[in-house]
Order: C-alpha cells, then structure tokens, then sequence
C-alpha cells in the first residue's frame, strides 16, 4: 500500500473528560493492507499535544543534568513512584519549541542553556496518547546547578542532580533510570558525546 492509499475516515470526535489531561472518544474507520476499509472501530486518545524534552549536558565535566519528581503514572508499578528524568514540558500556545527548551530549563533545573542541538521526535505512546514529544540536548554550565526547583502552580516539586555521564548510563543499566524520554536522551548522548566534546568543550569556548 502506498503512501496515498493510507487513509483515515473519522465518524465522529467527543471529548468524555477536560481536565490535567483531555479524554477524547473517537469512532473511525482506516484502509487496510489487503485493500477495502476496516470496520468501525471506538477508540479512545488521552488528548496531550505537543511537548518537549531537553538533555542538559555539561561537557567540561561530562556530566547531564537530571530532575528527580513524583510521577502518577509510576504508582504501584516501581518500587518508588519518585523517577530520574530530564527537563521536559507542553508546548504552549504560540511558543515555539526551542523557547519551550530554555523556558523549563530555568523552571525546573534553575540553569540557562548555553546552546540547544536538536536531537529527534517521537511519539510517547500512540497507542493511546497523542503527545508527540521533540528532544533537544542543551549545553550548560552545571556548576552552578542544584537544589530544588519547580513551578509552585503547577504543584512541582522537583529535586536536581548533576550526574556524570558514567553513572546516568549505569544507573540506565541497573533500570533506576526507567522512563523513555531519559533514555532515548542518554543513548543519543552515548553516540554523539564525543563531537559535542569538540564542538561545546572548554576549548571551543575559549578559542
């Protein structure tokens, strides 16, 4: 089947639930391989928007930058809903993604970015969300990094470590770093560290 041929005919749309997150219902029918349509089919999308991650990374040191928070959707799954992740957050309204980058840097890591790498984008979970998330990699100075962060109306919480580059990919290993977005960061960073050594180094900054 090419390209052309893939088509979606939806029946009907309804929101069941606005809140945090939005639960919509959606009837729909989509062509199939072997030709002809499928039958009706009832799904229902958790209704998430555009989002936006960054890995902050400090290569004078070779260290990221993880945030440390309560997450819901961990409870009764890990033996501590508390994960390791990195800065990440929606996309406002007529903010563009590399603004949404440096604003949740400041928001809940405390640093500015120095520089920002595009790194990928993906979808979260489209099975059942409709999050579609972009990754970036942000040099920082993590000297000045820690403490505890987070924007009080929206009840964060959040706590910041500076994490050598080593143990973020043992701790990745061991399964105590266990969300996606971290880990798809941290396996970019592994096959690219060494450039953005010679391009974000000491070196490059001070020549």
């Amino acid at each position: 089947m090419s390209e052309t041929d893939k088509k979606v005919n939806v029946i009907k749309q309804e929101y069941l639930y606005r809140g945090f997150l939005s639960l919509k219902r959606i009837r729909l029918q989509h062509t199939l391989f072997e030709g002809g349509w499928s039958d009706e089919i009832d799904r229902e999308l958790i209704d998430r928007g555009d989002c936006v991650a960054v890995l902050l990374y400090d290569p004078d040191v070779d260290a990221v930058v993880l945030i440390e928070q309560f997450r819901v959707g961990a409870l009764g799954h890990s033996k501590t809903p508390w994960l390791l992740e990195i800065v990440a957050g929606v996309v406002e309204s007529g903010e563009s993604l590399e603004a949404v980058a440096y604003r949740e840097a400041v928001e809940e890591a405390g640093c500015m970015i120095e520089e920002l790498r595009y790194v990928c984008e993906y979808y979260s979970s489209p099975g059942a969300l409709s999050e579609r998330m972009t990754l970036f990699c942000g040099r920082v100075d993590s000297s000045i990094v820690g403490g505890v962060h987070g924007v009080l109306a929206e009840h964060e919480d959040i706590n910041v470590w500076v994490v050598p580059f080593a143990e973020a990919l043992e701790l990745m290993t061991q399964g105590k770093l266990n969300s996606a977005t971290p880990i798809i960061g941290l396996q970019w960073l592994a096959l690219n560290r060494e450039q953005l050594q010679c391009e974000w180094g000491r070196m490059t900054k001070e020549s």
